[in-house]
Protein backbone atom coordinates (compact mmCIF):
# COMPACT_ATOMS: atom_id res chain seq x y z
CA UNK A 1 0.00 0.00 0.00
CA UNK A 2 1.88 3.31 -1.04
CA UNK A 3 1.64 6.45 0.84
CA UNK A 4 -1.52 8.34 0.15
CA UNK A 5 -3.35 5.55 0.31
CA UNK A 6 -2.66 4.39 3.19
CA UNK A 7 -3.72 8.00 4.48
CA UNK A 8 -7.26 7.86 2.75
CA UNK A 9 -8.15 4.48 4.43
CA UNK A 10 -7.06 6.06 8.13
CA UNK A 11 -9.36 8.67 7.41
CA UNK A 12 -12.11 6.12 6.53
CA UNK A 13 -12.01 6.61 3.04
CA UNK A 14 -12.51 3.39 1.54
CA UNK A 15 -12.94 0.03 3.38
CA UNK A 16 -9.78 -1.48 5.32
CA UNK A 17 -8.80 -4.90 4.98
CA UNK A 18 -9.59 -6.37 8.93
CA UNK A 19 -11.36 -4.76 11.45
CA UNK A 20 -11.29 -6.20 14.84
CA UNK A 21 -13.66 -5.31 17.08
CA UNK A 22 -14.53 -5.28 21.00
CA UNK A 23 -11.09 -6.02 21.78
CA UNK A 24 -9.32 -4.96 25.25
CA UNK A 25 -6.11 -3.87 24.15
CA UNK A 26 -3.21 -4.17 25.84
CA UNK A 27 -1.12 -0.79 24.70
CA UNK A 28 2.59 -0.95 25.67
CA UNK A 29 2.87 2.36 24.58
CA UNK A 30 0.30 4.43 26.55
CA UNK A 31 0.59 1.65 29.47
CA UNK A 32 -3.24 0.90 29.69
CA UNK A 33 -5.64 -1.70 28.89
CA UNK A 34 -8.38 -0.36 27.34
CA UNK A 35 -11.24 -0.84 24.98
CA UNK A 36 -10.55 -0.62 21.44
CA UNK A 37 -10.74 -1.40 17.49
CA UNK A 38 -8.25 -2.29 15.45
CA UNK A 39 -8.06 -1.22 11.88
CA UNK A 40 -5.88 -2.94 9.68
CA UNK A 41 -4.75 -2.42 5.84
CA UNK A 42 -1.88 -3.21 3.91
CA UNK A 43 -0.33 -5.34 6.93
CA UNK A 44 -0.02 -1.96 8.87
CA UNK A 45 -2.81 -0.45 11.67
CA UNK A 46 -3.85 2.54 10.22
CA UNK A 47 -6.86 3.04 12.73
CA UNK A 48 -7.84 2.94 16.34
CA UNK A 49 -11.22 3.72 17.09
CA UNK A 50 -12.90 5.03 14.06
CA UNK A 51 -16.08 3.96 12.27
CA UNK A 52 -14.28 1.57 9.45
CA UNK A 53 -15.75 -0.27 7.25
CA UNK A 54 -13.99 -3.65 6.21
CA UNK A 55 -13.71 -6.81 3.99
CA UNK A 56 -13.49 -9.04 6.99
CA UNK A 57 -14.48 -8.38 11.10
CA UNK A 58 -13.40 -9.97 13.60
CA UNK A 59 -15.28 -9.75 16.81
CA UNK A 60 -13.05 -10.49 20.09
CA UNK A 61 -15.64 -10.38 22.22
CA UNK A 62 -13.61 -8.54 25.35
CA UNK A 63 -10.45 -10.50 24.80
CA UNK A 64 -7.30 -9.42 24.89
CA UNK A 65 -4.97 -7.76 22.10
CA UNK A 66 -1.33 -7.47 22.35
CA UNK A 67 1.73 -6.93 20.47
CA UNK A 68 3.16 -10.59 18.82
CA UNK A 69 5.92 -11.45 21.29
CA UNK A 70 9.57 -10.90 20.28
CA UNK A 71 12.63 -12.55 21.09
CA UNK A 72 16.18 -10.56 21.09
CA UNK A 73 18.97 -12.72 21.02
CA UNK A 74 18.27 -16.43 19.74
CA UNK A 75 20.59 -19.20 18.01
CA UNK A 76 17.87 -20.95 16.21
CA UNK A 77 20.26 -24.25 15.22
CA UNK A 78 19.80 -24.31 18.86
CA UNK A 79 16.06 -25.93 18.27
CA UNK A 80 17.64 -28.64 15.56
CA UNK A 81 15.01 -27.54 13.36
CA UNK A 82 14.87 -25.75 10.18
CA UNK A 83 13.47 -22.11 10.72
CA UNK A 84 10.16 -23.62 9.04
CA UNK A 85 9.85 -25.47 11.86
CA UNK A 86 10.57 -23.67 15.00
CA UNK A 87 8.43 -21.28 13.21
CA UNK A 88 5.82 -24.38 13.80
CA UNK A 89 6.61 -24.19 17.46
CA UNK A 90 6.83 -20.49 18.29
CA UNK A 91 4.22 -18.99 16.43
CA UNK A 92 1.57 -20.39 17.78
CA UNK A 93 2.78 -19.04 21.12
CA UNK A 94 2.48 -15.62 19.91
CA UNK A 95 5.94 -15.11 18.96
CA UNK A 96 6.35 -13.22 15.62
CA UNK A 97 9.66 -12.09 15.36
CA UNK A 98 13.53 -13.54 16.23
CA UNK A 99 16.84 -12.10 16.07
CA UNK A 100 19.15 -14.36 15.74
CA UNK A 101 22.44 -14.42 16.03
CA UNK A 102 23.54 -17.65 13.71
CA UNK A 103 27.07 -17.88 14.33
CA UNK A 104 26.54 -21.92 14.89
CA UNK A 105 25.60 -22.50 11.12
CA UNK A 106 28.60 -20.01 10.21
CA UNK A 107 30.98 -21.52 12.25
CA UNK A 108 30.71 -24.72 10.28
CA UNK A 109 30.18 -22.96 6.84
CA UNK A 110 30.78 -19.64 6.87
CA UNK A 111 29.05 -17.11 5.02
CA UNK A 112 26.92 -19.65 2.86
CA UNK A 113 25.74 -20.83 6.30
CA UNK A 114 24.24 -17.46 7.32
CA UNK A 115 22.35 -17.33 3.67
CA UNK A 116 21.00 -20.86 3.86
CA UNK A 117 19.56 -19.88 7.02
CA UNK A 118 17.94 -16.70 5.74
CA UNK A 119 16.57 -18.53 2.55
CA UNK A 120 15.40 -21.20 5.31
CA UNK A 121 13.72 -18.91 6.88
CA UNK A 122 11.85 -17.29 3.19
CA UNK A 123 7.71 -18.28 3.45
CA UNK A 124 7.76 -18.64 6.97
CA UNK A 125 5.45 -16.27 8.95
CA UNK A 126 7.82 -15.38 10.93
CA UNK A 127 10.48 -12.33 10.98
CA UNK A 128 13.87 -13.50 11.42
CA UNK A 129 16.45 -10.83 11.79
CA UNK A 130 19.80 -11.68 11.35
CA UNK A 131 23.11 -10.23 13.68
CA UNK A 132 26.36 -10.99 11.90
CA UNK A 133 28.50 -13.28 13.74
CA UNK A 134 31.66 -11.69 14.49
CA UNK A 135 33.58 -14.46 16.47
CA UNK A 136 33.49 -17.08 14.06
CA UNK A 137 35.88 -19.20 15.41
CA UNK A 138 35.01 -17.97 18.74
CA UNK A 139 38.64 -18.31 19.38
CA UNK A 140 42.00 -19.07 18.28
CA UNK A 141 41.71 -22.27 20.85
CA UNK A 142 39.85 -24.31 18.80
CA UNK A 143 39.71 -25.50 15.51
CA UNK A 144 36.19 -24.19 13.09
CA UNK A 145 34.92 -24.90 10.22
CA UNK A 146 34.72 -21.22 8.90
CA UNK A 147 37.19 -17.99 10.05
CA UNK A 148 34.94 -14.96 8.79
CA UNK A 149 36.89 -11.55 8.71
CA UNK A 150 34.79 -7.92 8.17
CA UNK A 151 35.66 -8.40 4.45
CA UNK A 152 33.27 -11.64 4.97
CA UNK A 153 30.78 -9.86 6.34
CA UNK A 154 30.47 -6.25 4.48
CA UNK A 155 28.70 -8.01 1.31
CA UNK A 156 26.05 -8.68 3.92
CA UNK A 157 25.47 -4.98 5.35
CA UNK A 158 22.85 -3.20 3.86
CA UNK A 159 20.71 -6.54 3.55
CA UNK A 160 17.06 -5.89 4.82
CA UNK A 161 17.62 -8.85 7.60
CA UNK A 162 20.93 -8.12 8.25
CA UNK A 163 20.34 -5.88 11.42
CA UNK A 164 23.43 -5.25 13.37
CA UNK A 165 26.51 -7.33 14.94
CA UNK A 166 26.08 -10.90 17.16
CA UNK A 167 27.75 -11.15 20.17
CA UNK A 168 30.97 -9.92 20.76
CA UNK A 169 32.31 -13.24 22.53
CA UNK A 170 36.32 -12.25 22.38
CA UNK A 171 35.99 -9.31 24.85
CA UNK A 172 39.60 -9.45 25.48
CA UNK A 173 40.34 -8.99 22.41
CA UNK A 174 37.61 -6.07 22.14
CA UNK A 175 39.10 -4.50 25.04
CA UNK A 176 42.77 -4.62 23.52
CA UNK A 177 41.68 -3.18 20.19
CA UNK A 178 42.53 -6.20 17.99
CA UNK A 179 42.67 -4.66 14.31
CA UNK A 180 39.87 -7.91 13.20
CA UNK A 181 37.39 -7.02 15.95
CA UNK A 182 37.78 -3.35 15.51
CA UNK A 183 36.96 -3.33 11.58
CA UNK A 184 33.79 -5.39 12.62
CA UNK A 185 32.15 -3.26 15.05
CA UNK A 186 33.23 -0.25 12.38
CA UNK A 187 30.55 -1.92 9.64
CA UNK A 188 27.71 -1.25 12.01
CA UNK A 189 28.37 2.25 13.17
CA UNK A 190 24.66 2.90 14.20
CA UNK A 191 23.72 -0.27 14.40
CA UNK A 192 23.16 -2.47 17.57
CA UNK A 193 26.21 -4.76 18.91
CA UNK A 194 24.92 -7.42 21.19
CA UNK A 195 27.57 -8.05 23.81
CA UNK A 196 29.13 -11.22 25.70
CA UNK A 197 30.67 -10.93 28.59
CA UNK A 198 30.30 -13.08 31.46
CA UNK A 199 31.69 -11.58 34.84
CA UNK A 200 33.66 -8.90 32.92
CA UNK A 201 33.56 -5.65 35.15
CA UNK A 202 35.02 -2.33 36.58
CA UNK A 203 37.37 -0.82 34.19
CA UNK A 204 37.35 -3.80 31.63
CA UNK A 205 33.60 -3.53 31.51
CA UNK A 206 33.93 0.40 30.74
CA UNK A 207 36.16 -0.32 27.72
CA UNK A 208 34.20 -3.15 26.60
CA UNK A 209 31.23 -0.80 26.31
CA UNK A 210 32.72 1.95 25.05
CA UNK A 211 33.90 -0.46 22.19
CA UNK A 212 30.03 -0.84 20.81
CA UNK A 213 28.67 -3.76 22.30
CA UNK A 214 25.89 -2.48 24.53
CA UNK A 215 23.71 -5.67 25.94
CA UNK A 216 24.40 -9.10 28.14
CA UNK A 217 22.12 -11.93 28.24
CA UNK A 218 25.36 -13.95 30.26
CA UNK A 219 24.52 -12.46 33.40
CA UNK A 220 24.19 -14.75 36.17
CA UNK A 221 23.50 -13.05 39.21
CA UNK A 222 21.83 -9.69 40.04
CA UNK A 223 24.97 -7.84 41.40
CA UNK A 224 26.65 -8.58 37.67
CA UNK A 225 23.32 -7.74 35.96
CA UNK A 226 22.88 -4.64 38.10
CA UNK A 227 26.39 -2.97 36.97
CA UNK A 228 26.21 -3.91 33.46
CA UNK A 229 22.72 -2.04 33.70
CA UNK A 230 23.98 1.17 35.57
CA UNK A 231 26.61 0.81 32.86
CA UNK A 232 24.92 1.56 29.75
CA UNK A 233 23.81 -2.01 28.92
CA UNK A 234 20.57 -3.49 27.76
CA UNK A 235 20.25 -6.49 29.86
CA UNK A 236 18.56 -9.36 27.99
CA UNK A 237 16.94 -12.02 30.59
CA UNK A 238 17.41 -15.49 29.81
CA UNK A 239 15.74 -18.93 30.18
CA UNK A 240 17.08 -21.23 28.17
CA UNK A 241 17.07 -25.14 28.41
CA UNK A 242 20.99 -25.24 29.29
CA UNK A 243 21.21 -21.88 30.66
CA UNK A 244 17.99 -20.50 33.02
CA UNK A 245 19.00 -17.00 35.18
CA UNK A 246 15.17 -15.41 34.36
CA UNK A 247 13.86 -15.60 38.26
CA UNK A 248 17.77 -14.67 39.26
CA UNK A 249 17.41 -11.29 37.47
CA UNK A 250 14.60 -10.36 37.77
CA UNK A 251 14.91 -8.55 41.09
CA UNK A 252 17.57 -6.03 39.30
CA UNK A 253 14.07 -5.13 37.46
CA UNK A 254 12.33 -1.93 38.31
CA UNK A 255 10.04 0.53 37.11
CA UNK A 256 12.29 2.85 36.69
CA UNK A 257 14.96 0.99 34.37
CA UNK A 258 12.78 -2.15 32.83
CA UNK A 259 12.74 -0.08 29.65
CA UNK A 260 15.85 -1.09 29.16
CA UNK A 261 15.15 -5.25 29.78
CA UNK A 262 14.19 -7.83 27.51
CA UNK A 263 13.74 -11.07 26.80
CA UNK A 264 15.12 -13.96 25.38
CA UNK A 265 15.73 -17.99 25.34
CA UNK A 266 19.85 -18.12 23.72
CA UNK A 267 19.31 -21.71 23.05
CA UNK A 268 16.11 -23.92 23.54
CA UNK A 269 15.75 -27.79 22.64
CA UNK A 270 13.19 -29.07 20.34
CA UNK A 271 11.20 -30.77 23.27
CA UNK A 272 11.49 -28.05 25.81
CA UNK A 273 9.81 -25.69 22.94
CA UNK A 274 7.18 -27.57 22.32
CA UNK A 275 6.43 -28.33 26.26
CA UNK A 276 7.47 -25.32 27.75
CA UNK A 277 6.74 -23.07 25.27
CA UNK A 278 8.93 -19.58 24.02
CA UNK A 279 8.92 -16.19 25.23
CA UNK A 280 4.95 -16.61 26.75
CA UNK A 281 6.66 -19.53 28.80
CA UNK A 282 8.79 -16.59 30.07
CA UNK A 283 5.55 -13.83 30.35
CA UNK A 284 4.16 -16.43 32.76
CA UNK A 285 6.95 -17.29 34.62
CA UNK A 286 7.87 -13.06 35.75
CA UNK A 287 3.85 -12.50 36.21
CA UNK A 288 3.85 -15.67 38.67
CA UNK A 289 6.64 -14.08 40.86
CA UNK A 290 4.92 -10.34 40.58
CA UNK A 291 5.77 -8.33 37.36
CA UNK A 292 2.14 -6.74 35.87
CA UNK A 293 1.30 -8.58 32.81
CA UNK A 294 1.32 -5.02 31.20
CA UNK A 295 4.96 -4.38 31.84
CA UNK A 296 6.02 -7.98 31.14
CA UNK A 297 4.21 -8.03 27.33
CA UNK A 298 6.11 -4.65 27.42
CA UNK A 299 9.58 -6.01 27.87
CA UNK A 300 8.54 -8.89 25.23
CA UNK A 301 7.73 -6.32 22.60
CA UNK A 302 8.43 -2.90 22.57
CA UNK A 303 11.24 -3.20 24.79
CA UNK A 304 12.99 -5.51 21.86
CA UNK A 305 11.63 -3.52 18.87
CA UNK A 306 12.90 -0.37 20.08
CA UNK A 307 16.44 -2.02 21.31
CA UNK A 308 16.89 -3.71 17.83
CA UNK A 309 15.74 0.03 16.00
CA UNK A 310 12.85 -1.26 14.37
CA UNK A 311 10.19 1.59 15.03
CA UNK A 312 7.10 -0.09 12.90
CA UNK A 313 7.08 -3.37 15.21
CA UNK A 314 6.41 -3.70 19.33
CA UNK A 315 3.24 -2.46 19.64
CA UNK A 316 -0.59 -1.96 18.23
CA UNK A 317 -0.82 1.28 17.33
CA UNK A 318 -1.01 3.26 13.74
CA UNK A 319 1.86 3.10 12.02
CA UNK A 320 2.80 -0.25 13.22
CA UNK A 321 3.14 -3.62 11.54
CA UNK A 322 -0.33 -5.52 12.38
CA UNK A 323 1.61 -8.70 13.98
CA UNK A 324 -1.19 -8.89 17.10
CA UNK A 325 -1.71 -11.92 19.72
CA UNK A 326 -5.00 -12.99 21.04
CA UNK A 327 -5.47 -13.73 24.84
CA UNK A 328 -8.19 -15.09 27.15
CA UNK A 329 -6.87 -13.71 29.84
CA UNK A 330 -3.56 -11.71 31.43
CA UNK A 331 -2.67 -13.90 33.98
CA UNK A 332 -1.96 -17.38 31.75
CA UNK A 333 -0.69 -16.13 29.14
CA UNK A 334 -2.53 -18.52 26.35
CA UNK A 335 -2.85 -17.41 22.78
CA UNK A 336 -5.98 -18.16 20.98
CA UNK A 337 -4.88 -16.74 17.85
CA UNK A 338 -1.56 -15.31 16.33
CA UNK A 339 -2.04 -12.65 13.34
CA UNK A 340 1.33 -12.02 11.30
CA UNK A 341 0.65 -8.82 8.71
CA UNK A 342 -2.72 -8.61 9.69
CA UNK A 343 -3.73 -12.48 8.11
CA UNK A 344 -4.35 -14.64 10.80
CA UNK A 345 -1.09 -17.25 10.57
CA UNK A 346 -2.17 -19.58 13.92
CA UNK A 347 -5.09 -20.10 16.01
CA UNK A 348 -5.43 -22.81 18.92
CA UNK A 349 -1.94 -23.98 19.22
CA UNK A 350 -1.65 -24.68 15.44
CA UNK A 351 -0.05 -22.75 12.51
CA UNK A 352 -2.71 -22.20 9.90
CA UNK A 353 0.06 -20.84 7.02
CA UNK A 354 2.31 -22.75 5.00
CA UNK A 355 6.27 -22.62 6.47
CA UNK A 356 7.99 -22.30 2.84
CA UNK A 357 10.37 -24.73 1.34
CA UNK A 358 13.61 -25.86 2.41
CA UNK A 359 17.17 -25.08 0.62
CA UNK A 360 19.59 -27.53 -0.59
CA UNK A 361 22.64 -28.07 1.52
CA UNK A 362 26.01 -30.10 1.73
CA UNK A 363 27.92 -32.21 3.54
CA UNK A 364 29.58 -30.85 6.91
CA UNK A 365 31.94 -33.78 7.84
CA UNK A 366 35.52 -34.26 7.91
CA UNK A 367 37.10 -36.40 10.30
CA UNK A 368 40.25 -38.07 10.16
CA UNK A 369 42.27 -40.70 12.12
CA UNK A 370 39.95 -41.23 14.34
CA UNK A 371 39.89 -44.40 16.75
CA UNK A 372 39.24 -45.70 20.46
CA UNK A 373 43.15 -45.48 21.12
CA UNK A 374 43.33 -41.65 20.27
CA UNK A 375 41.04 -41.17 23.39
CA UNK A 376 43.77 -42.16 25.95
CA UNK A 377 45.27 -40.23 28.58
CA UNK A 378 48.56 -41.17 29.46
CA UNK A 379 49.13 -40.77 33.33
CA UNK A 380 51.48 -37.87 34.52
CA UNK A 381 51.12 -37.49 38.20
CA UNK A 382 48.03 -37.63 40.43
CA UNK A 383 45.88 -35.03 40.38
CA UNK A 384 44.46 -34.25 36.98
CA UNK A 385 42.14 -30.90 36.33
CA UNK A 386 38.43 -31.57 35.56
CA UNK A 387 35.30 -29.85 34.27
CA UNK A 388 32.77 -29.33 36.79
CA UNK A 389 29.09 -29.33 35.21
CA UNK A 390 26.41 -26.78 37.43
CA UNK A 391 23.05 -27.67 36.64
CA UNK A 392 20.45 -25.40 34.88
CA UNK A 393 23.81 -23.57 34.23
CA UNK A 394 26.77 -22.97 31.48
CA UNK A 395 29.35 -21.89 33.53
CA UNK A 396 31.54 -24.30 34.84
CA UNK A 397 33.29 -25.23 37.96
CA UNK A 398 37.48 -25.92 37.88
CA UNK A 399 37.22 -29.43 39.59
CA UNK A 400 40.03 -31.40 40.41
CA UNK A 401 40.59 -35.68 40.82
CA UNK A 402 42.72 -38.51 41.16
CA UNK A 403 41.57 -40.67 38.57
CA UNK A 404 42.47 -44.54 38.60
CA UNK A 405 45.13 -45.81 36.06
CA UNK A 406 45.06 -48.69 34.29
CA UNK A 407 48.14 -49.76 32.12
CA UNK A 408 49.75 -46.08 32.47
CA UNK A 409 46.43 -44.11 31.37
CA UNK A 410 44.51 -42.30 33.73
CA UNK A 411 40.89 -43.88 33.00
CA UNK A 412 37.60 -42.69 34.16
CA UNK A 413 35.82 -43.53 37.71
CA UNK A 414 31.88 -44.00 37.15
CA UNK A 415 31.28 -44.66 40.46
CA UNK A 416 32.81 -41.11 41.68
CA UNK A 417 31.18 -39.78 38.91
CA UNK A 418 34.53 -38.85 37.07
CA UNK A 419 33.98 -39.06 33.41
CA UNK A 420 36.51 -38.40 30.61
CA UNK A 421 35.37 -36.03 27.81
CA UNK A 422 36.63 -35.38 24.44
CA UNK A 423 36.28 -33.26 21.49
CA UNK A 424 37.05 -34.35 17.76
CA UNK A 425 37.88 -32.28 14.91
CA UNK A 426 34.76 -32.59 12.14
CA UNK A 427 36.01 -29.85 9.78
CA UNK A 428 39.08 -29.77 7.80
CA UNK A 429 40.52 -33.18 8.88
CA UNK A 430 43.11 -32.37 11.41
CA UNK A 431 42.92 -35.55 13.15
CA UNK A 432 42.85 -33.36 16.76
CA UNK A 433 41.21 -35.07 19.41
CA UNK A 434 41.20 -33.12 23.23
CA UNK A 435 40.42 -35.22 25.94
CA UNK A 436 40.04 -34.57 29.46
CA UNK A 437 37.87 -35.31 32.76
CA UNK A 438 34.58 -34.17 33.42
CA UNK A 439 32.15 -34.20 37.02
CA UNK A 440 28.77 -34.17 37.08
CA UNK A 441 26.90 -36.55 34.47
CA UNK A 442 26.02 -39.29 36.84
CA UNK A 443 26.42 -41.75 34.19
CA UNK A 444 27.17 -45.31 35.48
CA UNK A 445 27.64 -46.87 32.02
CA UNK A 446 27.66 -46.15 28.45
CA UNK A 447 29.12 -42.87 26.28
CA UNK A 448 27.29 -40.08 24.72
CA UNK A 449 28.24 -38.16 21.19
CA UNK A 450 26.78 -34.74 19.50
CA UNK A 451 28.24 -33.04 16.83
CA UNK A 452 25.92 -29.78 18.17
CA UNK A 453 28.75 -28.64 20.45
CA UNK A 454 29.30 -24.69 21.03
CA UNK A 455 30.68 -22.93 18.89
CA UNK A 456 32.73 -24.46 16.92
CA UNK A 457 30.82 -27.63 16.47
CA UNK A 458 33.31 -30.55 16.48
CA UNK A 459 32.25 -33.96 18.05
CA UNK A 460 31.77 -33.91 21.93
CA UNK A 461 31.85 -37.05 23.66
CA UNK A 462 31.33 -37.81 27.46
CA UNK A 463 31.79 -41.89 28.89
CA UNK A 464 32.79 -44.00 31.18
CA UNK A 465 34.80 -45.97 28.88
CA UNK A 466 36.65 -45.25 25.58
CA UNK A 467 34.93 -48.03 23.17
CA UNK A 468 31.78 -46.73 24.36
CA UNK A 469 32.86 -43.48 23.80
CA UNK A 470 34.44 -44.33 20.27
CA UNK A 471 30.99 -45.87 19.30
CA UNK A 472 28.93 -42.99 19.98
CA UNK A 473 31.62 -40.37 17.63
CA UNK A 474 31.90 -43.19 15.02
CA UNK A 475 27.53 -43.09 15.03
CA UNK A 476 27.32 -39.30 15.03
CA UNK A 477 29.79 -39.10 12.02
CA UNK A 478 27.85 -41.96 10.12
CA UNK A 479 25.12 -39.88 9.95
CA UNK A 480 26.84 -37.07 8.85
CA UNK A 481 26.10 -35.31 11.98
CA UNK A 482 23.78 -35.86 15.21
CA UNK A 483 23.89 -37.30 18.47
CA UNK A 484 24.08 -40.75 19.92
CA UNK A 485 23.86 -42.91 22.68
CA UNK A 486 26.20 -45.86 22.93
CA UNK A 487 26.61 -48.53 25.55
CA UNK A 488 28.05 -52.14 25.53
CA UNK A 489 29.93 -51.61 22.59
CA UNK A 490 26.65 -50.43 20.91
CA UNK A 491 24.40 -47.44 19.63
CA UNK A 492 21.39 -47.33 21.27
CA UNK A 493 19.64 -44.53 20.25
CA UNK A 494 20.36 -41.75 17.67
CA UNK A 495 19.13 -38.57 16.17
CA UNK A 496 20.51 -37.53 12.87
CA UNK A 497 21.57 -33.80 12.35
CA UNK A 498 22.42 -34.04 8.58
CA UNK A 499 21.91 -30.10 8.11
CA UNK A 500 25.36 -29.05 9.13
CA UNK A 501 25.73 -31.18 11.66
CA UNK A 502 23.13 -29.47 13.67
CA UNK A 503 19.53 -29.36 11.95
CA UNK A 504 16.84 -32.63 11.30
CA UNK A 505 14.97 -31.44 8.57
CA UNK A 506 11.86 -33.57 10.11
CA UNK A 507 9.45 -31.84 11.81
CA UNK A 508 9.51 -30.68 14.97
CA UNK A 509 7.48 -32.56 16.96
CA UNK A 510 9.58 -35.57 15.50
CA UNK A 511 12.86 -34.17 16.56
CA UNK A 512 11.52 -33.67 20.05
CA UNK A 513 10.48 -37.15 20.35
CA UNK A 514 13.63 -38.54 19.25
CA UNK A 515 15.40 -36.16 21.80
CA UNK A 516 13.15 -37.26 24.53
CA UNK A 517 14.30 -41.00 23.44
CA UNK A 518 17.80 -39.87 23.44
CA UNK A 519 17.50 -38.35 27.05
CA UNK A 520 15.66 -41.40 28.51
CA UNK A 521 18.31 -43.61 26.96
CA UNK A 522 20.98 -41.73 28.73
CA UNK A 523 19.25 -41.85 32.13
CA UNK A 524 18.61 -45.67 31.57
CA UNK A 525 22.98 -45.39 31.80
CA UNK A 526 22.70 -43.24 34.96
CA UNK A 527 22.67 -39.80 33.76
CA UNK A 528 21.32 -37.18 36.23
CA UNK A 529 20.85 -34.88 33.89
CA UNK A 530 17.96 -33.22 32.86
CA UNK A 531 19.13 -32.25 29.51
CA UNK A 532 22.59 -33.79 29.73
CA UNK A 533 23.26 -33.09 25.18
CA UNK A 534 22.51 -29.43 25.90
CA UNK A 535 24.68 -29.01 28.94
CA UNK A 536 27.68 -31.22 26.80
CA UNK A 537 26.86 -28.92 23.96
CA UNK A 538 28.81 -26.09 25.80
CA UNK A 539 31.75 -28.18 27.41
CA UNK A 540 33.66 -26.70 24.38
CA UNK A 541 32.84 -23.56 24.25
CA UNK A 542 36.19 -21.61 25.90
CA UNK A 543 34.37 -18.43 26.36
CA UNK A 544 32.31 -18.82 28.72
CA UNK A 545 34.12 -19.72 32.92
CA UNK A 546 35.64 -21.31 33.69
CA UNK A 547 37.27 -25.15 32.01
CA UNK A 548 36.13 -25.94 28.84
CA UNK A 549 37.60 -28.12 25.91
CA UNK A 550 38.40 -27.71 22.20
CA UNK A 551 39.62 -30.03 20.08
CA UNK A 552 42.94 -28.68 21.18
CA UNK A 553 42.74 -29.76 24.58
CA UNK A 554 41.68 -28.45 27.90
CA UNK A 555 41.22 -24.40 28.37
CA UNK A 556 41.39 -22.48 31.48
CA UNK A 557 39.04 -19.49 30.01
CA UNK A 558 40.01 -17.48 32.43
CA UNK A 559 43.84 -17.34 31.40
CA UNK A 560 42.26 -17.84 27.65
CA UNK A 561 44.82 -20.45 27.39
CA UNK A 562 45.05 -24.10 27.35
CA UNK A 563 46.28 -26.12 30.66
CA UNK A 564 47.30 -29.57 30.67
CA UNK A 565 45.17 -32.14 31.68
CA UNK A 566 47.34 -33.10 35.28
CA UNK A 567 48.32 -30.21 37.22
Amino acid sequence: MDLEDRIGVARGEGEVDLLIENCRLVNVLSGRVHRASVAVAGGTVVGLDGGYSARETIDLKGKYLAPGLIDVHVHLESSMTTVGQFARAVVPRGTTAVFTDCHEIANVMGVSGIEYMVKSADGAPLDVFVMLPPCVPATNLETSGADLEAADLEPLVGEPWAIGIGEMMNFPGTIARDPGIMAKIRLFPDGPIEGHAPGLSGEDLCAYIAAGPNSEHECTTAAEAEEKLRKGMYLYLREGTGARNLLDLLPVVNDANRYRCCFCIDDRSPEDLLERGHIDSMLKMVTDAGVSPLNAIQMATINSARRMGLESRGAVAVGFRADMIVLDDLGEFRVSTVFKDGRVVARDGELTVPTGDEPEIGSTFNVAGFSAGRLCIPADGGTARMIGVTPGQIVTGSLTCRPPVEGGDAVADPGADVLKIAVVERHKGTGNVGVAFVKGFGLRSGALASSVAHDSHNVVVVGCSDEDMAVAVEKVVAMGGGQAVAAGGEARAALALPIGGLMSPLPVAEVAGQVRELNLAAAGLGCSLQDPFMAMSFLALPVIPSLKITDMGLVDVGEFKHVSVFV
